[in-house]
């Protein structure tokens, strides 16, 4: 299958996915996710995939975020369906592959690359990657799983101060909140990725699914954090500062946001 958006190569158990839209540093759009998720889908169900890397095209970025100018002027509905689209197609379906995804983050991971990175099972980040969920300073809340997996991750303190702040935090500090598995050179980062995909194909393809499984065991339980966000995402398309945030991000400004 051919893609317009995204790279897919496998070699030998090891198959590679990389968001190819540098000149957008790869942000995110619709097309975007259904390709991912198409690639994703037939990886897990190749008896011959081991291990998936994702990773994202050029030097400077994983996943830059969202493509704002795709839903700067969707309405309360389209935001839910955006949303809830794409927890269901990409970000709730790959931690629950049985194929493990390795997330190779080589420079920017901000809003919706940083929610696609922590959807993988493991993050490997090069020493200039850059991550964080800028979403409240566009008006809106993080709406692919940020609000319910950076918790999880770091604890709910560092998870507030990330998402209320909007900040931008380096890979050393990510490393050591407990955002990222480990801290690379550039020049190192899809080798060392590959090494550890080589270690994980060696074992038992039972087991790790099986192990995968495991871990995941609550997920159930977050079902309903899960539509909370979807929720409270799509309610942040009916407000004023969403139309502000977007308008003032597209337009290169600082947005100015009304105080009541």
């Amino acid at each position: 299958m051919s893609y317009k958006n995204i790279l897919v190569n496998r070699d030998r158990n090891i198959c590679t996915v990389t968001v190819n839209r540098p000149s957008k540093l790869n942000a995110l759009n619709i097309e975007t996710i259904a390709e991912l998720s198409a690639a994703l889908k037939a990886a897990d169900a190749d008896p011959k995939v081991r291990v998936v890397i994702l990773s994202g095209a050029g030097d400077k970025a994983f996943v830059a975020g969202a493509d704002v100018s795709e839903f700067a002027s969707f309405s309360k509905q389209k935001g839910r369906e955006l949303s809830a689209t794409g927890h269901r197609e990409l970000f709730d379906m790959i931690p629950r592959m049985g194929t493990p995804v390795i997330a190779a983050i080589n420079g920017y991971a901000l809003g919706g690359g940083l929610e696609l990175a922590m959807s993988c099972h493991i993050r490997i980040a090069s020493e200039n990657a850059v991550m964080g969920l800028p979403e409240t300073g566009l008006g809106v809340i993080p709406g692919y799983g940020g609000t319910q997996r950076l918790p999880k991750l770091v604890g709910k303190g560092p998870a507030f101060e990330i998402i209320l702040s909007a900040k931008k935090i380096d890979a050393n500090e990510a490393l050591r909140i407990g955002l990222i598995n480990r801290v690379m050179p550039q020049d190192r980062l899809t080798e060392a990725c590959t090494d550890l995909a080589k270690r994980i194909a060696v074992n038992s393809p039972t087991a790790v699914a099986a192990a995968i499984r495991a871990v995941n065991s609550d997920e159930d339980a977050a079902e309903e954090g899960a539509n909370v966000e979807i929720e409270a995402f799509a309610s942040c398309f009916d407000s004023e500062d969403f139309k502000e945030g977007t308008s003032a991000f597209l337009e290169k400004r600082k947005p100015k946001f009304a105080l009541e």
